[in-house]
Order: C-alpha cells, then sequence, then structure tokens
C-alpha cells in the first residue's frame, strides 16, 4: 500500500478544533525529560579509554549520570518536567557536575565520534559483578560483536514525551505519524554532515573529502541517521508494525525469541567460556531494536520493557533522532525542544492511518535520502504513491503547527512557541542556516575543513562555558557527591545481595514467559 495521501486543506480546521477540544489542564500536563551522550575525550580530540571515572559515582545505579555502550560513553539523564526551562537548567546543572568530575577531558559535542582506537580498543561499558551489572556488559559485548564498536560510539539525544490522559493507541498513533514526518526533524536539526575519516578507514562508505582527514556528503543533515550510522541488515529484516500494541509487541518477541543464523554461528559463549552475547536472537533483548521513536512504560525492578507496555500500556515516547547539536552548550536548545513538543502534538492530533509493509520500507527510504541529502536542492521524497519536494512537504507541516503553537503560547502567557516556528520556517526559507550546513561552514572557514579540529574546539569553549556558569545553589557540590557516594553503595548493597548464579539469572530474565501476556 503506498503512503496515505495528505489530508485536504482543512486539515489546520481540524487540527484546531481537535486541540481546542484538549482541556488546558492537559496541555498544561505535558512533560518531557532529556537522555544525552557524548563521548569524553582529551584534548586534541583522542578518545578517553580510562573506566567511568569513581566521582561520577555508579554507573549501575547512579539515577542521572551513566553510560551508554562504552566506558568513554557518558549519558545524562534528566528527570520529568513541566517545562523545557526547567529540563534544561537540570540538564546543565548535570553537565556541570560532569565536567567538575572529569577534569581536563571533554565531553564531545558532536553526534560523530572523536579520533577512535582500534575498534577492539575501545572500552565496553563495565556495570560492577552483581547479575543485572554482567548482563549489561554482555549485553554490549554482542552488540560489538553484531555490528562492531566504532558504531555503537555514535552519540544523541533522547526526548521522552508525555501527556496526560492518553491510552495506548493513541500513542501509537502518534507514532504512526511521527515516522511519517520524522523527516522534518532531520532537515531542522540534523548536525552530523562529516565525519573523522578514521571512523570509516577500510569500509565502503561513499562519502566524498572535505579536508585532508575529514569525510563529508555536502547535502548530508545526519549521518547518525543515514546508513553510517545506526542501521543493521539483519533488522532490515524486521517490519515492525506500529498499528497497535499487540502487533509491536509480537514483532519484538518474535525477534527476541527466534535464533538468527549468523548470531547461532556466532555463539553465546566462546571457547574459554566467556560470554559472546546474551543470545543468539535476533535481538539479544528489546532496546537493541532501532527506531526514531520508541513507546515506553517505567520499568520495576527486574521486570523486561516489553512485560511492562503489554501490563500497563504506554506511558510516553522516546524520539530517537535527535543529534547533538555543536552550538548549543548542552546539545539542545530550549528553542529545538520546544518545536519538537509541537510537533509531537502535530503527530498526535492529525489523522494517523495504518501502516503497511510496503509504507515501512517507503519511510526507511525517506529517511535515508533525508539523512544524506536533506538540503539537496530540489530533493523529493514519497508520499502517497508520488514523489513531492522535501522542502514543500516540510513546509506544509510547519504551517499546520501553526495553531498548535498559539494555544501553547496563550497558556504559557509567552510567544516562545511560536518563535520556535517561526525559526523553523526562516531555515526552511534558507537551507545554509541549518545546523549542518552551519557545521560544515564553520569546520571550512575556522578548521581548513576538518572535522576533528573544528569539534575539539567547539567541546573546549562548551566545556569552559558551562563551568563558568554558577551553579544553581552553594550545595550543589556536596549534594552530587553525595549522590556519587549513594550509588556506589547502592551497586555494592545489590553485589553482596546476589543469590543466583550468573546463568540462573540470564535463564530467567531471558525466558519468552518474562516478556509479558504472549510469553
Amino acid at each position: 500500500m503506498a503512503l496515505p495521501v495528505e489530508p485536504t486543506p482543512t486539515i489546520v480546521t481540524l487540527l484546531t478544533q481537535r486541540l481546542r477540544a484538549l482541556a488546558p489542564d492537559r496541555l498544561r500536563g505535558m512533560r518531557r525529560g532529556i537522555e544525552k551522550e557524548s563521548l569524553r575525550a582529551q584534548p586534541g580530540g583522542a578518545l578517553v579509554r580510562t573506566p567511568h571515572p569513581a566521582a561520577l559515582g555508579s554507573a549501575l545505579t547512579h539515577p542521572h549520570i551513566t553510560t551508554d555502550f562504552s566506558e568513554s560513553q557518558v549519558e545524562l539523564i534528566t528527570g520529568v518536567h513541566g517545562s523545557v526551562a526547567g529540563c534544561l537548567a537540570e540538564l546543565t546543572e548535570i553537565h556541570q557536575a560532569t565536567y567538575r568530575a572529569i577534569d581536563a577531558e571533554r565531553l564531545w559535542v558532536s553526534s560523530m565520534p572523536c579520533v577512535l582506537p582500534p575498534d577492539n580498543e575501545i572500552p565496553i561499558g563495565q556495570y560492577g559483578t552483581s547479575n543485572i551489572g554482567r548482563a549489561k556488559t554482555v549485553y554490549r559485548t554482542g552488540l560489538s560483536h553484531r555490528y562492531g564498536r566504532r558504531m555503537q560510539t555514535i552519540s544523541g539525544i533522547h526526548y521522552n514525551w508525555s501527556l496526560p490522559g492518553l491510552g495506548t493507541d493513541e500513542y501509537f498513533a502518534l507514532i504512526r505519524n511521527f515516522r511519517r514526518h520524522s523527516f522534518l526533524l532531520l532537515l531542522l536539526f540534523g548536525a552530523s554532515p562529516a565525519v573523522c575519516g578514521s571512523f570509516v578507514a577500510g569500509q565502503p562508505h561513499g562519502l566524498q573529502p572535505l579536508g585532508a582527514r575529514t569525510l563529508h556528503l555536502p547535502h548530508a543533515t545526519s549521518l547518525r541517521m543515514g546508513r553510517l550510522g545506526y542501521q543493521s541488515d539483519a533488522q532490515s529484516s524486521l517490519a515492525v508494525s506500529y498499528n497497535g500494541l499487540e502487533t509491536y509487541a509480537a514483532s519484538l518477541q518474535d525477534a527476541m525469541t527466534r535464533p538468527y543464523p549468523a548470531y547461532e554461528a556466532l555463539g553465546v559463549r566462546d571457547e574459554q567460556g566467556g560470554y559472546r552475547q546474551l543470545s543468539t536472537s535476533l535481538l539479544q533483548i528489546e532496546n537493541e531494536f532501532y527506531g526514531t521513536i520508541r513507546p515506553k512504560r517505567t520499568i520495576r525492578s527486574g521486570e523486561r520493557p516489553l512485560h511492562a507496555l503489554r501490563e500497563r500500556g504506554v506511558e510516553y515516547v522516546e524520539v530517537r533522532c535527535m543529534d547533538l547539536d555543536p552550538f548549543e552548550p548542552v546539545g539542545i536548545g530550549a528553542s529545538t525542544a520546544r518545536f519538537i513538543d509541537v510537533f509531537l502534538l502535530h503527530c498526535l492530533l492529525s489523522d494517523s492511518p495504518p501502516d503497511s509493509p510496503d509504507e515501512i520500507a517507503a519511510l526507511a527510504r525517506n529517511q535515508h535520502l533525508a539523512a544524506a541529502r536533506g538540503r539537496e536542492p530540489g530533493l523529493t521524497l514519497e508520499r502517497g504513491g508520488r514523489a513531492v519536494r522535501l522542502t514543500d512537504w516540510a513546509g506544509e507541516l510547519v504551517d499546520q503547527c501553526g495553531p498548535i503553537a498559539h494555544l501553547l503560547d496563550e497558556l504559557s502567557g509567552d510567544t516562545a512557541h511560536r518563535d520556535a516556528l517561526a525559526a523553523a520556517q526562516r531555515s526552511l526559507s534558507d537551507l545554509d542556516s541549518l545546523p549542518s550546513a552551519r557545521v560544515l561552514a564553520a569546520m571550512r572557514a575556522e578548521h581548513a575543513g576538518e572535522f576533528v579540529p573544528f569539534v575539539d574546539a567547539r567541546s573546549a569553549q562548551t566545556r569552559d562555558q558551562l563551568l563558568a556558569r554558577p551553579l544553581p545553589d552553594a550545595e550543589a557540590p556536596a549534594r552530587w557527591a553525595a549522590e556519587a557516594a549513594a550509588s556506589l553503595d547502592e551497586q555494592r548493597r545489590i553485589e553482596a545481595a546476589e543469590t543466583l548464579t550468573f546463568e540462573e539469572f540470564l535463564a530467567d530474565y531471558l525466558s519468552p514467559a518474562r516478556l509479558g501476556a504472549d510469553g
């Protein structure tokens, strides 16, 4: 089935009617939180390969500072906030606490990685001796065998969003529309058009030289979201439907319980008995499934994410397609966050017909085009079985968001959402002002077209800027030190309380019965 044709021009009227039908208290109850990944880099741009600093606490149990794939890849996590300003204020404070703990190291401000060592020297995240800690490391070991460690060092921002009173079916309708229209976010906010040549050394890549050690695509928006990023030939066989929780859950359960021949050949353990991966299925666990957006539910201790979704429904969505913006101190600005809020409401309120395997394939093609060639003059995407100019489609979507931004500003008593929308409209009329174009222009003007010196300089400036900002209160350093110490104590408590062997723990955790109602 072809991609659905865009609704008639009355869509603005329909969106306005549906928006006005939402109680103001529901809109005021909109919540968001941010998870932001960054590599730890040395001055000059080489990857830091030391363990996660003890001053940052336990990566297993700290609520705000952990690691992603690598020991060298910090992940900073805010709480849930009722305002963009509050969310970014907390993210700023977490950055300040992190910078104070890592001395002269920098947090790399680009999604595409710094200078990496050979693949097998990129350190995998370590989480202690508890069963859950060991499982997290084995899972990452599996990722390293399946996709290589370099790909896993690509970093991004995850934007978690919820609206009170939304049911699971409404969240899935939002997700379907988000997948249809997420090319707009890649165009407006993609900021990874270039990469250090060492990242693709010895691999086919299709990139063009920029500087002596830098590769790029001249009209790219986000190499991270294109074929160089989180892509998987194995996962391309998955046509996961977002038509409802039942079909979505069944697709994931099948991928987590059906052996995949290439991973069977790899085996779970090596000749010395060490673990290569958690399982031989297409997905080891739920988090291995790549996507631009995920339905999420807060999990209980020891619970599988799919079980939580099946038992209690969708609680929020996780937007996963946002690059780090090297021009913003914490990787994302307030205007961008407010645009995402408006965009997600547009996805929720617009008609959302069921998806199909043909549409899912077309959306993947659109994503790759927007990522690799989004600023190319005249570029067309697929819509309703026909070609449509990306910029025309993008302009339609931004225009349709107008009533949403207006109402949100009525509730907040300012013009912040309309300002965010106006900034997007200006960007669409001047593609050279987009972050991806600004990155290339700055690299050419200031660093002879070189990626690493540009990001290294931006990383140093960002570190100095955040360290120079006043802390929110005089007690902040002591508070963060206490949080780090408490997380280390909690890790030791978990390790001391173990009663199962690791093999027993894995057999239970990976059991299909743990996946929920249909397990």
